[in-house]
């Protein structure tokens, strides 16, 4: 009689939580070998981000951790960190989001006083040099002439605008950073762009263009989820526009409407299509941050989202064949965990920054993953695999996409579950990829826990990708699984040697440590993180 080898997923949910297929590498080595290449190959059309808007005067309870006061920031030593870790992770293009606010300049004004010591190099200045230390370039502000509300209606406003416009020039059109100017006119698509919104960014163009000829000009603008594209003068607008790239902010951190994902990847595509026919350049702004609480609300901090998120925001635009992908943003969202100068929460944003330079350099998840969502996968897996009715989805080839209402979401209720994948022969299982999702809003949660585990060997590993710190995800001795359950025989028994099980102790007692150090060392600032923890409040969509 053939030996079945059977593979385990256990979840521990305190919330609604819905899986989608598992896929899992897995073959015959040898002859099965091509086979697994192809399944964790991905297309190299997926686009890497490289530029990001810095953000200097943002004040409010958004940039709590973005922007925290335990910095100066307009320490120009700080600047010249940042850049230099930008450019480390691949970072081109640079996009000032304000040289000035609430009538005080960030730079060496004569139409205002400065906001930082006269003494040092302005932020401006430390920005533009070690930029171009490093071959990158810079879109300059025009903004902002009074606050981060500028009414480009008020003529008075408009007018400073075009002053301020006049003395960066007189300072920076020759800086071998300066590549153009960012034009703060972010107006809505919805339903179109309006002709007021058309008109001051071709003033400001126009000027622009006067002052720094052959500088490249950019603006943008929201609400692409919600464009009327087959409004007569949709694209009538847009081609009155004499800007010379336009990145539209994808809208996925903001979240204006439910489940923005699967109609951006239609609306991208439709954009693009008008694109081809203007001669303005298409990027993508992919916003980088989900909310700490509530949604889209001045009264909620900005924290890093889950790379899976990011990654799948992506692949959204890549696809379409954007020119560029850039974002809002890295500083203080995306961190080197080497930085002196940790700007944004210490956890999250460290981890977001591991994930996403994991990706960039090939690692094998990351690629799977992608190819996931690509639909780049070879599928081997047959429903007869698992024998629960209402589980079998789980291996039927198809991904989900993120909405709740796509049936191909497998749905679980609170409390433990259990999933059994019999591969039906002796296989080598390769790799495991587990997608979830999770929404606030509709109070879908990710699992607490996900172990992973196989009957007839011992299971402990430690190389499992953690996709957000509040999921674990782990490979479990069933010896451990038994003791959990209170002795009820789910799996088979196992002995394990004296040696194994003192090693299993040591690990435990070891995580048990570094939790409490790992408390002990997040001050008032981050408690939120083990809050998060307990109350199961996660990203608003993980993969």
């Amino acid at each position: 009689m053939r030996q079945k080898k059977q593979m385990k997923m256990l979840g521990l949910l305190g919330l609604l939580a819905a899986l989608p297929i598992i896929s899992a590498c897995a073959g015959n080595k040898g002859s099965d070998e091509s086979r697994k290449e192809k399944m964790v190959q991905s297309v190299s059309v997926v686009q890497p981000i490289t530029g990001t808007w810095i953000n200097l005067a943002y004040k409010d309870v958004r940039n709590k951790y973005t922007n925290p006061q335990h910095f100066d920031n307009m320490d120009p030593k700080l600047w010249t960190a940042k850049v230099r870790e930008l450019a480390n992770m691949g970072i081109e293009y640079l996009v000032f989001m304000e040289v000035a606010n609430e009538g005080k300049a960030y730079y060496p004004s004569k139409l205002m006083p400065w906001l930082y010591n006269d003494k040092l190099q302005s932020p401006v200045d430390a920005i533009l040099d070690e930029a171009a230390k490093h071959g990158m370039k810079v879109f300059m502000s025009t903004g902002w002439a009074k606050d981060q509300d500028d009414n480009l209606l008020d003529p008075v406003i408009k007018e400073r605008q075009l002053q301020i416009m006049e003395e960066l020039a007189s300072l920076y059109k020759n800086h071998k950073a300066f590549y153009g100017w960012y034009l703060p006119v972010e107006d809505c698509l919805c339903p179109i762009f309006a002709e007021h919104a058309v008109q001051s960014v071709n003033a400001l163009t126009e000027k622009a263009h006067s002052l720094t000829p052959g500088k490249k000009t950019l603006i943008s603008p929201y609400g692409i989820g919600l464009s009327e594209f087959d409004h007569p003068d949709f694209e009538k607008q847009m081609a009155k526009l004499k800007v010379d790239i336009i990145a539209y902010q994808d809208e996925v951190g903001c979240v204006r409407d439910k489940f923005t994902l699967p109609r951006l990847k239609k609306n991208w595509q439709r954009m693009r299509d008008i694109h081809n026919r203007l001669n303005i350049e298409m990027w993508a702004n992919c916003e980088t941050f989900t909310w700490e609480e509530g949604t889209n609300d001045r009264q909620s901090a900005l924290i890093p989202a889950a790379y899976s998120r990011l990654l799948s925001q992506q692949v959204a635009a890549s696809v379409a064949g954007v020119d560029k992908i850039i974002s809002f943003m890295f500083g203080g969202i995306i961190e080197d965990p080497k930085s002196a100068y940790q700007l944004g929460q210490p956890v999250w944003s460290n981890n977001l920054y591991n994930n996403y330079m994991a990706w960039k350099e090939g690692d094998s998840f990351w690629k799977l993953f992608e190819a996931a969502l690509l639909d780049k996968l070879v599928n081997s897996a047959k429903s007869e695999m698992i024998g629960k009715v209402d589980m079998k989805a789980l291996a039927d080839g198809r991904v989900a996409e993120e909405d709740s209402g796509d049936s191909r979401w497998v749905r679980f209720e609170k409390g433990h579950h259990e999933v059994v994948i019999d591969l039906q022969k002796n296989t080598s299982l390769q790799k495991v990829l587990v997608r979830t999702l999770n929404y606030n809003q509709e109070k879908i949660g990710a699992p607490l826990k996900v172990y992973v585990y196989s009957d007839g060997a011992y299971a402990y590993e430690d190389e499992f990708h953690k996709v957000m710190p509040v999921i674990e995800l782990c490979a479990m001795p069933d010896a451990f699984l038994q003791a959990l359950e209170g002795g009820t025989d789910i799996l088979p028994k196992q002995k394990y040697s004296e040696a194994m099980m003192k090693e299993f102790q040591q690990n435990e007692a070891l995580a048990m440590q570094n939790e409490e150090v790992v408390k002990e060392a997040l001050s008032d600032d981050y408690d939120y993180v083990l809050k998060e923890k307990e109350d199961n409040v996660t990203n608003d969509i993980i993969d």
